[in-house]
């Protein structure tokens, strides 16, 4: 069987970490926490040592709210703004984001985000040209779109931790949502995602968009069938769209991930040894992560 390319959703898994492991159960010596970049880096050592990936790749935010989607739908992440463009992250995981970078470097593990997208965008990318199959892992429900059991593309839905993963795959998608996966991004738009600032459709909640999509099609259908009295809607329904009809336009292309951004050149085989075993050691005495490093290193050499 061919071994798949892990496609790693970096900022989904490391927030994950930091809310999940007490900043008192990981620090250094001086009382500095760790707890993100321990986690993260002990949730891609199960990773490979479960799904035998033989390459490896993070994806990163170079711009975690576009301007582009922001411009489409001002309300897009609007609650997750600190000041400015810069996204509320809590002042202790910031600090540790750097260090694993580092850390991520030293071992030889690729971690790139591209300018004017966010990590979903960069993972879209690498399912659509990357050799399959892909494994996307992120807690982002999102990503379900790219689900495509043709391609070889599966989502890894890790919403309730690593441990408890979602191997999603199309028939995973319509048994959760009741919508194709392809037809994921028209179904969120629809519903709306608090989560990412997007209204939806007022009195349209998940079980109509799903009716609506497995009688329609995707949202390009819907507005067209809107136009057509035959069609066959309710008038509540009707009425409901018909005042959606601009939000639907504009949220749509918010919600599907790009496909084609111009990716950095980058090393996807995974790093049998560390990269800079010397850099590592430092990193791993000077922030206390030595038993994390070792298990990521003893996974990625088995």
């Amino acid at each position: 069987m061919t071994r798949p390319l892990l496609a790693v959703d970096a900022p989904s898994l490391y927030f994950r970490a930091f809310h999940g492991i007490p900043e008192k159960a990981a620090q250094t010596e001086g009382g500095e926490p760790v707890n993100a970049i321990r986690g993260f880096l002990d949730m891609i050592a199960q990773l490979v040592r479960t799904r035998r990936p033989d390459r490896l790749v993070c994806a990163l935010d170079a711009d975690w709210r576009p301007a582009w989607r922001v411009e489409l739908v001002p309300s897009y992440k609007a609650h997750r703004v600190a000041h400015g463009a810069v996204e509320e992250v809590p002042a202790s995981l910031e600090r540790q984001v750097p260090v694993l970078l580092e850390v991520l470097a030293a071992v030889g593990i690729p971690a790139f985000g591209v300018p004017g997208y966010e990590a979903d965008d960069v993972l879209g990318t690498l399912a659509a040209t990357q050799a399959a199959p892909v494994e996307v892992v992120s807690g982002d429900r999102d990503l379900f779109q790219l689900v495509d059991d043709a391609r070889g593309t599966r989502l890894l839905y890790c919403g309730r931790g690593v441990a408890k993963l979602e191997d999603a795959d199309e028939a995973l998608v319509q048994a959760k949502y009741g919508v194709p996966a392809r037809f994921y991004a028209d179904f969120a738009a629809m519903r709306g995602d608090a989560s990412d600032g997007l209204p939806g459709v007022a009195g349209v909640g998940e079980k109509t968009a799903a009716r609506l999509i497995e009688r329609y099609g995707g949202i390009a259908e819907i507005l067209a069938a809107l136009d057509d009295p035959a069609s066959g809607f309710a008038p509540g329904v009707r009425t409901k769209l018909d005042a959606g009809r601009e939000y639907l336009s504009r949220a749509l292309p918010v919600c599907l991930v790009a496909l084609d951004v111009k990716l950095p050149d980058f090393e996807p085989a995974l790093p049998r040894e560390p990269r800079d075993p010397e850099a590592l050691l430092a990193l791993a005495e000077r922030w206390n992560l030595a038993g994390s490093a070792r298990r990521l290193v003893d996974a990625l050499a088995g």
